[in-house]
């Protein structure tokens, strides 16, 4: 097995010639940077929940703010990979809307006379049609509050947002500012800047939790890994992903790391556990990999469950792989071909960061195998880091 650490420790001009130099560090140093971002919002919470506070956060439930979580492509992925959370915890109406449908459809999710807080992550923060969305949302609905969580401090939304009124930046360290195309340690730590959100006012239980999870990250990147790896070598030219609530915005950020390094070589798909059936299931082949994103939840565990039974009754994968709790693998073990186990008691609106790890490796290694450089897999400048200038109306 090639250990994702002697990628990073490769001379520079290895790293470079073989599109090496950034994808796998920002990979692996994700664990450590949690613990940063965390330490950023520790130093900001006062301005943070001062801000939250007058937008209507801790009003009664009645009068708080419809909360958007707004972002494109990975960080619309973000968006829905803590919708579930945010709700649970704020008590108010939380959901992900893509800025690439805001741009062309704002006023349709704006009601008038209701309060709206919109909670937009963006990489590097310039991307048109996050730029966009936003200048258009100030000069159309000054009444709607923004937040703005970026990894880039110079990004046009941050500065945009800085003079606007009723808003906020949060800007994360920029050692999670990704040097390479894909998006890896900028997703998970926007991620975990929207969990510290979510704990905003009771920051100790977050805290105790995140020490956890950093421990679950650094063991679960060496297994997930070596399975990325093995598999890889396979070749097969088809991945499905599936999952349930947070973890369904894991399956899609998955299914999208292994399009992106592979530059469209490895087809992909993303479902939820119970959409499979109403369709894309027909899609599904003996050279299909199938990864299911197991709840931690035990009822949601069995909908999981009977659907890998399923597909392996009928023989339509390929290969059959599982990412879920440790007390879950007994349940999954006659319908899979690997169980990558991540620590129980972790609910599912904190796994995102964990499971989607496997995703990004998978994409590493497959990209890898296939003799093409996981920082710029795409030399024809098809797709690019920050998606390219375009007309805006």
């Amino acid at each position: 097995m090639t250990s994702l650490s002697s990628f990073v420790d490769l001379p520079l001009d290895e790293q470079q010639a073989r599109g090496l130099q950034f994808t796998p560090r920002e990979i692996a140093q994700q664990p450590d940077t949690w613990l940063t971002t965390v330490r950023i919002f520790q130093e900001e919470q006062a301005r943070i929940c001062r801000f939250l506070e007058e937008v209507g956060l801790l009003q009664p439930i009645e009068s708080r703010p419809v909360v958007l979580l707004v972002g494109a492509g990975t960080s619309d992925y973000i968006g829905q990979s803590l919708a579930p959370l945010l709700r649970e915890k704020w008590g108010c109406e939380v959901a992900a809307y893509p800025s690439t449908e805001l741009l062309t459809n704002m006023d349709e999710y704006i009601v008038p006379g209701r309060q709206y807080l919109w909670i937009s992550f963006s990489r590097s923060g310039d991307s048109p049609e996050g730029v966009a969305v936003l200048e258009q949302a100030l000069d159309r609905y000054p009444e709607v509050a923004h937040l703005v969580v970026t990894c880039n401090a110079d990004a046009r939304m941050a500065s945009i947002t800085r003079e606007a009124t009723r808003a906020c930046v949060v800007v994360l360290d920029d050692a999670v500012n990704d040097r390479s195309l894909a998006m890896t340690s900028s997703f998970t730590n926007m991620i975990v800047m929207g969990q510290c959100l979510a704990h905003a006012w009771a920051t100790e239980e977050y805290v105790s939790l995140m020490g956890h999870l950093v421990a679950a990250g650094r063991d679960f990147l060496h297994t997930a890994a070596d399975e990325a790896e093995s598999v890889s070598a396979q070749g097969l030219p088809r991945a499905c992903f599936v999952g349930s609530g947070a973890l369904a915005g894991v399956a899609k950020e998955a299914a999208l790391k292994v399009l992106e390094m592979t530059a469209g070589d490895v087809k992909t798909m993303a479902e939820t556990v119970l959409g499979l059936r109403h369709g894309p299931m027909a899609a599904l082949d003996t050279e299909t990999l199938f990864i299911c994103f197991a709840s931690s939840d035990e009822r949601r565990q069995r909908y999981a469950a009977d659907l890998m039974y399923e597909i392996s009754a009928k023989q339509i994968t390929g290969r059959r792989i599982v990412v879920g709790p440790h007390a879950a693998k007994a349940l999954f073990a006659a319908s899979c071909d690997r169980y990558l186990a991540v620590p129980d008691g972790i609910a599912d609106g904190y796994r995102p960061i964990l499971d989607v790890m496997f995703g990004q490796l998978l994409g590493l290694y497959s990209s890898i195998a296939r003799k093409m450089k996981p920082d710029a897999p795409s030399p024809g400048g098809v797709i690019n880091r920050v998606v390219q200038e375009f007309r805006i109306y």
